[in-house]
C-alpha cells in the first residue's frame, strides 16, 4: 500500500479501485487471496472478463473466451431478421457491421477457425434471407462470394484470412517502428538479440504474441529482401531473387 500511495504522490495519477482487479494463480490459497484482496481493496478477475474490450485472460478454452464475438453477431442478426431488407441492404449490413464486430479483437488475437466459420455461417443464412428453422439455399459458395466484385464475387470478406492481415499489420508495426511504445514492451521481452523476423516462439509467451508470429508467418511468405550492401541478407535461407517464385537460391542437385 505504501508503494502504490508513493506512486499516486509521484505520477499526480490516482488508482482506480473499481476499475482494478486481481489475478492469482493456482497455487495461492483462498485464504491468502482474501487477505490480498481486503488489504488492496479491489476485487478478483474471473476467467472470462474482458478489458477494454478484449479478453483480460486467455486459458485454454480460445473459443469460450472469444464467444462474446459470436454473441454480439447473433443479436444483431437476430434484430434484423424480422425487417423487409433488400439484397443491397443485406450486403450493407454484412459488411458495415456484422464483419467489422471482430476487427478489434483480430487485430490483437488470432481468432479460432471454428469461431470464425460459425460467425460465417450465421452471416450466410442472413445472407440468404434464412429465417429460424426455415432452410434456404446457398445458391453460391461462400468462397465465390468472399472475391471482389471484379472477380465475380460480392467482396464479403474471409474472417480468417482477415484475421492473418490484420496480425500481420501488428509484425510489420515491430519491424519497421522501433519508437513506439509497443515495440519497447515487446522487444526486451520477446526478441531482445534480433528482429522479429528471427524470434521464436517461447512457451512462456502471452497468447497476444503467440498470434503476432502467426501475423509474422505471413509476411515470410509474401516478403522480399531488397539488395542494398548485402549484409544482412543470408543468401540461402531469405528470399532474395527479385522474380517469380522461387524467390530463394536452390542448390544445384548433386549427381552421383
Amino acid at each position: 500500500m505504501d508503494m502504490l500511495s508513493m506512486y499516486e504522490d509521484v505520477s499526480g495519477q490516482k488508482i482506480n479501485r473499481e476499475k482494478t482487479a486481481l489475478f492469482f494463480s493456482k497455487s495461492v490459497i483462498e485464504a491468502d487471496r482474501q487477505i490480498i484482496k481486503g488489504v488492496l481493496g479491489v476485487r478478483e478477475i474471473q476467467h472470462y472478463e474482458k478489458y477494454l474490450g478484449l479478453p483480460a485472460l486467455t486459458g485454454k478454452g480460445k473459443k469460450e473466451s472469444f464467444n462474446y464475438i459470436k454473441e454480439r453477431v447473433w443479436r444483431k442478426l437476430q434484430g434484423w431478421e424480422g425487417k423487409l431488407l433488400s439484397q443491397a441492404g443485406r450486403e450493407v449490413l454484412i459488411k458495415a457491421v456484422i464483419q467489422a464486430i471482430p476487427t478489434y479483437a483480430m487485430g490483437c488475437f488470432k481468432l479460432p477457425i471454428g469461431l470464425c466459420n460459425e460467425i460465417e455461417m450465421m452471416t450466410r443464412k442472413f445472407w440468404w434471407g434464412q429465417r429460424g428453422d426455415k432452410r434456404k439455399i446457398h445458391w453460391v459458395k461462400w468462397s465465390e462470394m468472399t472475391k471482389s466484385k471484379s472477380e465475380g464475387g460480392m467482396g464479403f470478406r474471409d474472417l480468417a484470412l482477415h484475421n492473418d492481415s490484420l496480425l500481420a499489420k501488428q509484425a510489420l508495426r515491430l519491424l519497421q517502428d522501433q519508437s513506439s511504445l509497443f515495440y519497447k514492451v515487446f522487444k526486451p521481452r520477446f526478441f531482445p538479440n534480433c528482429s522479429i523476423m528471427e524470434a521464436e516462439e517461447s512457451s512462456r509467451g502471452s497468447y497476444a504474441w503467440r498470434s503476432i508470429l502467426y501475423g509474422r508467418d505471413v509476411i515470410k511468405r509474401g516478403a522480399c529482401w531488397r539488395i542494398g550492401t548485402g549484409q544482412k541478407v543470408q543468401i540461402w535461407q531469405h528470399a532474395w531473387l527479385p522474380s517469380k517464385p522461387p524467390t530463394r537460391v536452390l542448390s544445384p542437385v548433386l549427381e552421383g
